[in-house]
């Protein structure tokens, strides 16, 4: 098999290689997985943190190079310069919460239905979890389902975005530093048909990427009767309403859209503001979104940088171009711009939209910030709710209780109030589910994370006499 040529995003052109692995490779990491992973689970939660811990370390000392290497696969975002540390913060999480999350699937206790049986939980992990992970966030999507995995006791096997491989391989350089993690957690890189054999070899499997992806993943997880658990993207939400501040709401949803050049699976794709208030909000919208600057002099100085994936430039400038046909008007940006060879797009603001444009009902994942008005609190949910997607939304009222009221309305499970792109804070407190196209399968976020990867027993003893089949007619009778 030959090499991928890997693209670097800000220049347009080739200047790393992978090779694809084979099937029968797939085939012999997973086997050599699956025989270490026994003594890894063995080890118990509080082992298994110790080992963790010295991979927290050594991922310390290679922080800034991990970030390096993410901005060198993305393109340049202040948040992939992060990456290092934001892995960090995910391990260390963990250490604090995984036995937690053990001890709470504890149960040794008299059946209530039946006192003389004692029951006793078990859990058993997944010996083999795949994780296909997508190019946008290449590090922390890979490792958000990787990392409690781990603790849970399971082996992992990653196939990363053969778009932007760079940080993964950087990445198990830190791996190689643990012997014993090292001997449960691999990778392979390569396109679709690697990831299909990971989907082969695997006891469960975790996805972030497209629909049409997730689908084919979803077909192939129920044809192995293997459970799956995916993350689809969203067509995102934000409702503005006739009381919110003006400033506070078009920062935040200037910010929700454009950052990491949109491509963000939370990222804001709708707004909905009262018509009292529409033309005042997209003024001052369209006056900060220019002030936001490309990133092309320099990577670590601007706020947006190039599309990670050049193909999805033509995607949203086809979406610009449907929505422009059909009677929308671009009141900034709209031109995807060739600088040194990527591929950029500065804030777009549209109004004039509706809802039989794709850039209102199929995710953009680019910096579009359409804008819709309408005339009362009931339109405005239903308009938010009219979407095959249900990933996050967004409130901005004059007051939080105002937010909250609507919130409870929209059909998504992380609802924003008086802000977008809140999902950090729920990190570590408890998961949401994802609503229609954007995701099936337990939340991947909280303790529920890492109770994905563990099969749960109960075992039940018989303390009192066993009972006799030739009594049971018996039953019932004086009741």
């Amino acid at each position: 098999m030959g090499t991928l040529d890997v693209i670097n995003p800000r220049t347009g052109q080739a200047d790393h290689t992978i090779k694809p692995a084979s099937c029968e490779e797939v085939a012999g990491k997973a086997a050599a997985l699956r025989e270490a992973q026994p003594a890894w689970e063995a080890m118990g939660v509080e082992g298994r943190c110790g080992v963790m811990a010295r991979w927290l370390g050594a991922v310390k000392a290679r922080a800034a190079d991990i970030g390096e290497a993410d901005a060198h696969d993305t393109g340049g975002c202040h948040t992939s310069y992060l990456q290092g540390f934001i892995t960090m913060g995910n391990i260390g999480g963990w250490l604090e919460d995984a036995p937690k999350a053990f001890a709470a699937l504890e149960y040794d206790e008299m059946s209530p239905s039946m006192p003389s049986v004692r029951v006793q939980s078990q859990v058993v992990a997944f010996p083999l979890v795949g994780v296909i992970s997508p190019w946008n966030a290449p590090l922390m999507l890979a490792l958000l389902d990787a990392i409690p995995a781990l603790f849970a006791g399971c082996a992992v096997l990653l196939k990363p975005s053969e778009i932007t491989p760079r940080v993964i391989e950087t990445l198990f350089e830190t791996v190689r530093e643990v012997p014993e993690l090292a001997s449960v957690f691999d990778y392979v890189t390569g396109a679709g048909e690697v990831g299909q054999a990971v989907i082969g070899e695997a006891d469960t499997i975790c996805f972030t990427g497209s629909v049409p992806t997730g689908r084919k993943v979803a077909v192939a997880c129920a044809e192995r009767l293997i459970p799956c658990h995916l993350e689809l993207g969203g067509k995102d939400p934000c409702i503005v309403t006739e009381t919110a501040d003006l400033e506070r709401a078009a920062t935040a949803v200037l910010r929700g859209a454009v950052y990491a050049t949109g491509q963000v699976c939370y990222s804001v794709e709708r707004v909905y503001v009262h018509e009292s208030i529409h033309d005042a909000f997209v003024a001052l919208l369209v006056e900060k979104a220019g002030d936001v600057r490309l990133n092309a002099d320099d990577p670590r100085a601007g706020h947006i940088g190039p599309f990670t994936h050049g193909p999805q430039a033509d995607i949203v400038a086809g979406h610009i171009a449907d929505a422009v046909e059909k009677g929308a008007r671009v009141l900034c940006g709209g031109q995807i711009e060739e600088i040194g060879g990527g591929r950029y797009l500065r804030p777009t603001v549209l109004t004039g939209v509706s809802h039989d444009m794709a850039i209102m009902q199929d995710e953009t994942f680019g910096p579009t910030i359409p804008v819709m008005a309408y005339a009362d609190t009931e339109e405005a949910v239903r308009l938010a709710n009219d979407t095959n997607f249900g990933l996050t939304a967004s409130v901005i009222a004059g007051t939080a209780e105002e937010a909250e009221a609507i919130g409870r309305q929209l059909n998504a499970g992380g609802i924003f109030l008086q802000d977008t792109f809140l999902t950090f804070a729920k990190m570590r407190t408890f998961g949401s589910d994802s609503f229609g196209w954007s995701g099936h399968g337990s939340p991947r976020i909280g303790p529920e994370s890492l109770r994905r990867f563990l099969r749960r027993k109960s075992l039940l003893t018989q303390t009192g006499e066993v009972a006799d089949i030739r009594n049971d007619h018996h039953l019932g009778e004086g009741a």
